[in-house]
């Protein structure tokens, strides 16, 4: 039996209380949004004390004295740094911009033409969510009648994620604006830096692409790349043409239009090793043998820097709470591809805990 120091036992005590209150972590994290705390930073010219905010931001007298614990709290998990005056000194302490806040600024010229990823944020901690992952461990002791739903999202709602959109126009409103701030941010990113694999590329069907975030940001870069995105009809119907990308109605299971490159960004991991398959095997169908290329923008599980590993792993576990999709690791991505008939492919983990893949015909 292992043996641990008295050090060690205090240190793992301190841990397990961080991991049981983790879920204050998101919601703390909501509540600044939602108070407009890192904008209110920002327009302090990046230093706020505690008046500075409170005479920012809209709260009742009633509750000013609880914003310092708040900004406390925030500030030990690293979204705002602190400055506080030394001991014996007058005056307040000043709060700043991490790099993880200054990513939730609305201004845009804060992050350059990425914008705010405040959106993305803001999806991930619904009153859906939550109640979703509520349902967690009763979802796995279950395999009866109803309550053996295909995911706990399921099990709490009735439906799928889709399903509760339908019939919520604000979290379809959420959702989209989520999925759109999230794409700006990582194509930023690939057009400025990683824009190689676009080489040789003159047409690319953005597939599941949605309102066409990803496709306008390839356009815009490349000019010479026809874009056009794939979606389903309640998708795409109502999206007015706007000249730079092409709106497709169509299902990526039973066709995809012919192109030099199929462009697939976060879609696979949302469903079955099946499924994808099927998808990755339209795709082969709509690219040439020679030249043709898929390319992929997704997780491999496997980070060896371990925060990166850490939002690896809360994907596939959000992925087992929402979806019937999972996150893979290399071997896992490599039998997909290969059953779908791909022979070649190249990954880079250039994207954070994301990565590029080009998959070849």
């Amino acid at each position: 039996m292992a043996t641990f120091s008295n050090e060690e036992l205090l240190q793992a005590h301190a841990e397990l209380w961080n991991l049981t209150f983790g879920y204050l972590k998101s919601m703390a994290l909501d509540c600044a949004i939602k108070l407009g705390l890192p904008n209110a930073i920002h327009r302090c010219s990046g230093a706020a004390t505690l008046p500075d905010l409170l005479d920012a931001i809209s709260v009742p007298e009633s509750k000013k004295a609880h914003l310092p614990r708040l900004m406390r709290f925030l500030a030990a998990f690293g979204i705002f740094t602190v400055n506080l005056p030394a001991a014996g000194e007058c005056g307040d302490g000043e709060y700043g911009l991490t790099p993880m806040s200054r990513l939730l600024v609305d201004d845009a010229g804060a992050n350059g033409s990425c914008g705010s990823l405040s959106p993305l944020v803001l999806s991930q901690t619904t009153k859906y969510h939550v109640k979703a992952a509520l349902h967690l461990p009763e979802w796995f002791m279950s395999d009866d009648g109803a309550a053996a739903a295909e995911t706990p999202f399921r099990m709490a709602h009735g439906t799928d994620l889709w399903g509760v959109m339908d019939r919520d126009p604000t979290m379809n409103q959420v959702f989209n604006a989520s999925m759109g701030s999230d794409i700006r941010f990582a194509m930023d990113f690939v057009v400025s830096n990683y824009g190689d694999v676009f080489e040789g590329v003159t047409s690319l069907v953005d597939v599941g692409g949605g309102t066409g975030s990803a496709a306008r940001a390839i356009a815009k870069a490349f000019p010479h790349v026809k874009c056009s995105v794939l979606d389903l009809p309640n998708v795409v119907n109502s999206i007015p043409s706007d000249g730079v990308v092409e709106y497709i109605s169509g299902d990526m299971m039973s066709s995809i239009p012919t192109t030099d490159a199929v462009f697939l960004k976060y879609v696979l991991h949302d469903w079955n090793d099946e499924d994808c398959v099927k998808i990755l095997t339209q795709c082969k169908k709509a690219i040439p043998k020679s030249g043709g290329k898929v390319i992929i923008i997704d997780i491999v599980v496997g980070s060896p820097l371990k925060a990166m590993l850490e939002a690896q792993a809360s994907f596939d576990l959000l992925m087992m709470v929402i979806a019937a999709g999972k996150e893979r690791d290399e071997h896992e991505w490599r039998k997909i591809f290969m059953d779908a008939g791909f022979s070649r492919y190249k990954t880079r983990p250039v994207l954070g805990f994301m990565s590029i893949t080009e998959l070849y015909a």
